[in-house]
């Protein structure tokens, strides 16, 4: 029997796959932990709807994150660290330091989406990368500066 998989099954397909399947491994494993349906004409017409509507939202969704990457694009973040007598810091600038820096200009960033390419231990200009979306990565420009005492 043919069946339409709702959910990555291991050894069998992917989410949206049309397989071939015994009736026994259908009735007793996939359809009660609705992990798949029979493909009846139905089914299909209902499944083609479902996976163009989750193209037109995946598509709505880079397009938002490719604005969101042309406002970061050449933005100053500024966060404020103790430093010594030379450049170099008291610890580092960390992921969430970068998250509020952006969040006080407004942009809500969680921490994970951040990556240094190496730690940032000296005052200065530095890199970062901002993922946003999984196509889309930023890269904006971090200023540490010397903190007030």
């Amino acid at each position: 029997m043919e069946v339409i998989l709702f959910d990555n099954v291991k050894g069998l397909g992917r989410q949206g796959d049309l397989v071939k399947v015994s009736e026994g491994y259908f009735r007793n494993f996939l359809k009660p932990k609705n992990l798949a349906e029979e493909a009846t004409p139905a089914a299909r017409q209902r499944y083609d709807k479902m996976k163009k509507k989750a193209i037109e939202l995946a598509a709505a969704q880079v397009a938002e994150a490719r604005e969101l990457e042309a406002k970061l694009k050449g933005i100053e973040f500024v966060v404020n660290a103790k430093a010594g007598s030379g450049e170099k810091l008291f610890g580092a600038v960390t992921n969430a330091d970068v998250a509020k820096a952006m969040e006080n200009q407004g942009f809500a960033v969680d921490k994970k989406q951040i990556d240094t390419p190496e730690p940032i231990k000296t005052v200065g200009l530095h890199k970062a990368h901002v993922k946003i979306h999984s196509e889309v990565t930023a890269e904006v420009t971090v200023k540490v500066v010397r903190a007030e005492k």
